[in-house]
């Protein structure tokens, strides 16, 4: 049996462990909250089966994690593992209330033979709240875990790529409702990154200075801005490769989000806010599904990728149609795209921002 080894509760962070070993990090809007609950479970630790193939007719990296198929799926409030502990309902978070809350994944893709690790980041108690409601103050707190988070599974052996992420909705993937994103800490580079990376060296060479800069200088001066502040632009890229697709990036060079100060990442995490409750009211009623991407630079490539950028998109292209990857962009990696990016982000654009949830 486990409990909360309290080993920190500094500026309002608290860290333990559940009954299996595994680690728990509670992170609260402001200091002073009793996070000491014990995990009450009598639980083994899960074996970690994940492994890392590659294809030898591409040299593509694929994960096999066969004992994700027993994780919770589409669990409603009353048996939500991310829901808080009550007498009689036991979940993975001990506590009966939280801000936010970061636990070590116990379905991982990644760990075992695979190496890296798998993290789960909740963004609230409240079981049908989205982001998008959030208030200013709790977008800053989940910007700090993801930033804390981003620095402690940067400093593990092996890892290369520390990559955040949110899957909102059954159609983009997510298993459960509650509003929780992920943190993978990969033991190599995917190819996203390792393609971002090599664009951003030829630039160097080739021009000097950094690449998205250039881009983000560039965007910020044309017609595919969606909203902006001081420190930060939110865009719809020129070759967006989703109908409705969202790049958030600093005007200035930053590697992660670790490398911002508490003022900037809290400037940061109003306009992501803001940018997800342009999606939510985009077409006027229904869910808008979406994915959001955190790119890091990678672990031991500072230097050469200095920019970090976020990346919000969502699967749903018009009021009743939605994007599918067929053969194209799924058997040839080669995306279609069904919206002028200058027509997407006008749209977003006008777009509500009201926090309220939608009828």
């Amino acid at each position: 049996m486990g409990g909360v080894e309290v080993r920190a509760e500094v500026g309002g962070r608290t860290v333990g462990r559940l009954a299996d070993g595994r680690e728990l990090v509670y992170y609260d809007d402001t200091a002073g909250f009793d996070r000491t609950a014990v995990d009450g479970r009598v639980l083994e630790r899960a074996a970690a089966g994940a492994e890392v193939r590659r294809d030898p007719l591409t040299g593509e990296v694929v994960l096999v994690a066969a004992h994700r198929q027993t994780r919770t799926v589409s669990a409603g409030a009353a048996d939500c593992p991310l829901c808080p502990s009550e007498a009689g309902r036991p979940s993975e978070i001990p506590a009966a209330d939280y801000h936010v809350a970061v636990f070590e994944n116990r379905f991982p893709a990644l760990g075992g033979t695979a190496g890296g690790r798998c993290e789960v980041v909740s963004f609230s108690s409240d079981h049908g709240r989205s982001v998008a409601e959030l208030p200013d103050e709790r977008l800053a707190t989940i910007g700090r875990a993801w930033a804390e988070r981003t620095r402690a599974l940067s400093a593990l052996p092996g890892v290369e790529q520390v990559f955040v992420f949110e899957n909102r909705g059954a159609r983009v993937g997510a298993t459960l409702a509650h509003p929780h994103g992920q943190i993978y800490a990969y033991p190599y580079l995917p190819p996203v990154h390792r393609a971002v990376l090599e664009s951003a060296r030829a630039f160097r060479d080739g021009h000097g200075g950094c690449l998205l800069c250039e881009i983000v200088a560039r965007e910020a001066a044309g017609p595919r801005v969606v909203a902006e502040t001081d420190g930060f632009v939110a865009y719809v890229p020129e070759a967006a490769r989703w109908p409705y697709e969202v790049h958030l990036a600093p005007r200035t060079c930053a590697p992660d989000l670790a490398a911002l100060d508490e003022t900037a990442r809290a400037d940061l995490m109003r306009l992501y806010g803001e940018v997800l409750r342009r999606f939510a009211h985009l077409f006027g009623s229904g869910e808008t599904p979406y994915m959001a991407c955190w790119h890091q630079a990678p672990v031991r490539h500072r230097a050469d990728l200095s920019h970090f950028y976020a990346q919000v998109f969502t699967t749903r292209r018009d009021v009743d149609k939605w994007k599918f990857l067929a053969s194209s962009e799924s058997g040839a990696g080669a995306f279609l795209n069904d919206v002028l990016p200058e027509t997407a982000a006008r749209r977003l654009r006008d777009a509500s921002t009201d926090r309220s949830p939608r009828s």
